[in-house]
């Protein structure tokens, strides 16, 4: 086990028996090594603001301070390798934005040992693809999917004619080569996709979205622009909005 790999089960031990304490003649001997290297090793994670103390006495040993860590962010450098690559396979999507900022507040609290390891296993993974451009996701869109809003939509058809159309999102119908928004379109009385990259406006209203049962073979509605997409054209399958 090398020294980073150390560290970061060093800290995983501490949390699993706190508020017990461990010795370092114990962890010593449970990772292999000298009482002085785990004295070391136990100080750099002081000095690098692990909450990390000393309890003296007898049956006395080092403490981690459980309240004070954040566990699901302690990375292993291959765990946030494994993290980065997946995040990447967002690019297209229209999550691509988030994705990138939730890597880099995981990336934020990453002790330096473990992101310099991290970065370097991540140097070596390589993807064919090129990257695609991401669609824009208007922040409005996103909102009224989550809150269960009512959206009021400027947007541009395939025959390049504008219109605004009150609808109730549904959810996103995505992969090559286009997102769609899919939502009861208010307008046509039916369900309709609405291509990402084609919303021009987009406004959350304060009615939220009524109780609509929608048969997923309306989806055949969408015409031409969703050809070779996989949408279940024949399932009886119903779906409600959130409220």
């Amino acid at each position: 086990m090398n020294r980073t790999d150390r560290l970061y089960a060093l800290v995983e031990e501490l949390r699993a028996v706190a508020p017990r304490p461990r010795s370092a003649a114990w962890l010593a001997r449970r990772f292999e090594v000298s009482t002085r290297t785990i004295e070391r090793d136990l100080l750099a994670l002081q000095q690098s603001g692990v909450p990390v103390y000393a309890q003296p006495g007898r049956t006395g040993g080092y403490v981690l301070d459980r309240t004070a860590t954040l566990p699901p962010l302690a990375l292993s450098p291959a765990e946030a390798t494994a993290l980065a690559v997946g995040l990447r396979q967002l690019t297209g999507t229209p999550f691509a934005s988030a994705a990138r900022s939730a890597l880099q507040k995981v990336l934020a609290v990453m002790p330096g040992p473990r992101l310099r390891s991290a970065a370097e296993l991540a140097g070596k993974v390589l993807f064919v693809a090129p990257e695609g451009a991401a669609p824009s996701m208007p922040p409005a869109v996103r909102d009224a999917i989550t809150d269960g809003r009512v959206l009021r939509l400027g947007y541009v058809d395939r025959h390049g004619v504008t219109s605004d159309r009150d609808v109730e999102p549904l959810g996103f119908l995505g992969g090559e080569p286009h997102w769609y928004l899919l939502a009861w379109c208010r307008t046509r009385s039916a369900v309709r996709g609405f291509r990402l990259d084609r919303i021009r406006s987009a406004a959350a209203l304060e009615e939220p979205v009524p109780p609509r049962e929608v048969d997923l073979r309306e989806i055949d509605a969408l015409g031409r622009e969703l050809v070779g997409l996989d949408v279940m054209p024949n399932t009886d399958s119903t779906v409600s909005p959130r409220r």
